[in-house]
């Protein structure tokens, strides 16, 4: 069975997400909360977690995972530098629903988000590694709002969920690879176009 922990959105119990947290360092699968839909994360630099992601979801491999972080610091170890565009992006809409694309210091695309909620950020900071975090469905299934949503799909398949309550948007990141010459938007979600192209 998974485990499921309630914690308030606004004060979330440190205790309890330190115990989310200490699962996603030995290698465990964790649902949470951000302020698009539930995500499903795993710590990077352990590859069996990150294969689990992959096997639960059903999601095809050539999709990469995004990074989700609590402070552009972290960007910044994995990439080396955050380019000017990108760093305005950043500037307006993190934490937020947005996902940008940049390259690693090896040249590998990598997405990374910072979300706009207590619960995820707590869990990332006290978690003290890069945790990838796509949505906490089935792939194709429609991403989760609440708890009740991601066990629909995952009970059992997890080890853990932290119900936060339902999600304030609804809707997934916008997706922005700012690799190339010109910024490409992969996904319109929470962020239309526009706003993307205004900035």
């Amino acid at each position: 069975m998974t485990e499921i922990i309630r914690v308030s959105a606004s004060r979330p119990s440190a205790a309890a997400v330190k115990k989310a947290a200490l699962v996603l360092k030995k290698g465990g699968v964790v649902a949470f909360p951000t302020e698009t839909v539930y995500g499903l994360g795993a710590n990077l630099l352990d590859k069996k977690a990150v294969e689990r992601i992959y096997k639960i979801k059903n999601r095809p491999r050539n999709k990469p995972l995004t990074v989700h972080v609590a402070d552009t610091a972290s960007v910044k170890k994995i990439t080396g530098k955050i380019p000017l565009r990108a760093a305005k992006l950043i500037e307006k809409y993190w934490p937020g629903p947005l996902t940008v694309i940049l390259r690693d210091r090896r040249g590998k695309k990598t997405g990374f988000r910072m979300p706009d909620n207590k619960i995820a950020l707590d869990l990332i900071r006290k978690a003290g590694v890069p945790v990838v975090a796509p949505s906490a469905n089935i792939s194709g299934n429609k991403p989760p709002r609440d708890a009740k949503e991601v066990l629909r799909d995952l009970d059992g398949k997890i080890d853990l969920v932290i119900d936060g309550g339902k999600t304030a948007i609804g809707i997934e990141s916008t997706v922005v690879d700012m690799t190339g010459r010109t910024p490409r938007i992969l996904r319109e979600g929470a962020i239309s176009k526009a706003e993307i192209e205004q900035i």
